[in-house]
């Protein structure tokens, strides 16, 4: 088992080996982020580039230390015309299709989490991160009409790095997709598979359930078990299985007793929700009751990443969701436009 601070320790580790630009479109707004940002810079897991105010920003970094470092860049976004202009046509021509004018692109910049997404799109960023202010709603609609998904008709999801001392998991989808469809839902489970053994982690998928290899009848139920035969169909050389109740799913003496035939005996590092309502109330009783670390939501599907914060975290959280998004973001062609 991954320790928790060896865990965290790993990751920005990698990071470090190749700090990706990050771009935090709240900086003027919060100070979690610029407390973040410092701490970003002198762990050198990322560059970030804050947004906002060039003066206020200054002021507010000078707060924290007697000199800014050299790592982090203002980009004061009201005031650079050349630069606004580029992105109104880039825009523009992004959007056109969907009837968006250039005044319209033009007024549409004025929205921070706009601007910070078509610096990304430019490649004038690897990645962003936002959410400290925002909903998740108004922080990912920019990513979902700019960014776009990696396959046409796959649909965006989130999970949870869920850290605990001695065990590592990753729960989805937490933040996304109120109702997923079966085909959705087995995607899901996929896409967190793929991405546990993007950061180390040998995948053990569990769709959960309140039913435990058919101990109960209910309609409901359908949709799970459609989702786990199409994830099987699609990856059969990783361990998926379900439908489970989550203790099934990750504690071997009860998967003995209740799923004696699991793939994955108890031992699931991946829990998949059937619907948001699930998924976001599993996260949250975790971190607060358990104690869990909770990282994200971070997403998957798009083509570049762009990340989304609780509005509840805290500036270890920001800091550590740097260093993840610089990790996804190394595997994406970088040409400075």
């Amino acid at each position: 088992m991954k320790s928790k601070k060896d865990f965290l320790k790993n990751i920005k580790n990698k990071a470090k080996q190749s700090p990706q630009m990050i771009v935090f479109p709240e900086s003027e707004l919060d100070n979690r982020i610029i407390q973040a940002a410092y701490k970003i810079a002198l762990e050198k897991t990322a560059y970030p580039i804050l947004l906002g105010d060039e003066n206020k920003i200054i002021y507010k970094l000078k707060e924290y230390c007697r000199k800014i470092p050299d790592n982090i860049q203002i980009v004061d976004y009201k005031n650079n015309n050349e630069q606004r202009q580029y992105y109104a046509h880039r825009l523009y021509e992004i959007r056109k299709h969907k009837g968006l004018t250039l005044n319209q692109a033009q007024e549409l910049l004025n929205d921070i989490n706009y601007y910070g997404t078509m610096m990304v799109e430019a490649d004038h960023a690897h990645g962003m991160i936002t959410g400290t202010t925002f909903s998740t709603a108004d922080s990912i609609r920019p990513a979902l009409q700019i960014i776009k998904t990696k396959e046409k008709f796959h649909k965006v999801s989130s999970f949870f790095f869920m850290i605990l001392e001695k065990q590592i998991y990753l729960f989805a989808d937490c933040a996304i997709n109120v109702n997923p469809t079966a085909e959705e839902l087995a995607d899901i489970g996929l896409d967190t598979a793929e991405t546990a053994k993007r950061f180390g982690l040998e995948p053990k998928v569990a769709f959960l359930s309140f039913s435990t290899n058919g101990s109960a009848d209910d309609e409901s139920l359908n949709k799970i078990k459609q989702a786990v035969q199409i994830a099987q169909t699609k990856a059969p050389q990783i361990a998926i299985d379900g439908e489970m109740q989550v203790d099934a799913a990750i504690i071997p003496e009860v998967a003995n007793r209740k799923f004696p035939n699991s793939k994955i005996q108890g031992q699931a590092n991946v829990l998949v929700f059937p619907d948001l309502n699930s998924g976001n109330i599993a996260y949250k009783l975790v971190e607060r009751l358990a104690g869990a670390e909770a990282v994200g939501p971070i997403l998957q599907g798009l083509k570049k990443p762009i990340n989304d914060l609780s509005r509840g975290c805290d500036v270890d959280d920001i800091v550590n969701l740097a260093a993840i998004t610089t990790i996804e973001a190394k595997d994406i062609p970088y040409t400075d436009n």
